[in-house]
């Protein structure tokens, strides 16, 4: 679950507003799609968005027919209305949220993983907005190194979970991590955990071990 209930409602509120980095507005729209516990503050926000809006004086559009046009030829099915993502990929493994599929792709299965340390594969998305995103891939019951951060770091866990020392996190869930942040996540027992990463700031290894490997940690 989110800890950082203050950063996690400015979170929502930029998201509501379209004020978030693209990874980070992605993150947030899969967020939505996976989890219920906070829909109805994020439909919420943009009702009263839209009441600002009614009462924003006109604003003429160049194009009009054109950018109608555009809207109108898209598919229903297309707008995400933050439904539920389906457990499953139509391969059988990981499902990506479709709002991570302009970023991820519609399926992890053919990824191009790297191992980062012993039990833990990354895929990197490259910078966007200048954010780093990522994909994180952690053997169950193997714990990340002790780190902290130069900005800020938002996690999605989109399968398995894992605990720090602010909570216990399962699919769903998004976690917030800044420099007053140490900590060590330890994957679930019993399942991989499987995290999309958003990243602001380089990350700092912190403890003994994460010393000796932050040479070959880029």
């Amino acid at each position: 679950m989110e800890k950082n209930v203050t950063g996690m409602d400015e979170l929502l509120a930029g998201y509501a507003a379209g004020t978030l980095t693209y990874p980070a507005q992605a993150l947030v729209g899969a967020h939505l799609e996976m989890s219920d516990c906070n829909r109805s503050y994020v439909s919420s926000l943009e009702t009263l968005a839209g009441f600002e809006l009614e009462d924003a004086e006109p604003v003429s559009i160049s194009n009009r027919d054109e950018f109608l046009g555009s809207i109108f030829s898209g598919a229903v099915d297309d707008l995400n209305d933050n439904a539920p993502a389906a457990e499953l990929s139509e391969k059988g493994g990981p499902a990506v949220p479709e709002s991570l599929q302009s970023i991820i792709g519609s399926s992890m299965d053919q990824l191009p993983w790297k191992t980062l340390l012993p039990g833990v594969k990354e895929c990197k998305f490259g910078e966007i907005d200048g954010c780093a995103s990522s994909l994180l891939w952690v053997r169950a019951g193997r714990a990340m190194p002790s780190h902290t951060h130069h900005g800020t770091e938002l996690t999605l866990v989109l399968t398995g979970g894992f605990r720090d020392e602010d909570g216990h996190y399962v699919a769903g869930d998004v976690a917030f991590a800044d420099g007053d942040v140490d900590h060590k996540p330890i994957a679930d027992e019993g399942e991989d955990c499987i995290c999309f990463a958003v990243t602001a700031g380089r990350l700092q290894l912190t403890g003994p071990v994460g010393r000796w490997f932050a040479p070959f940690i880029r």
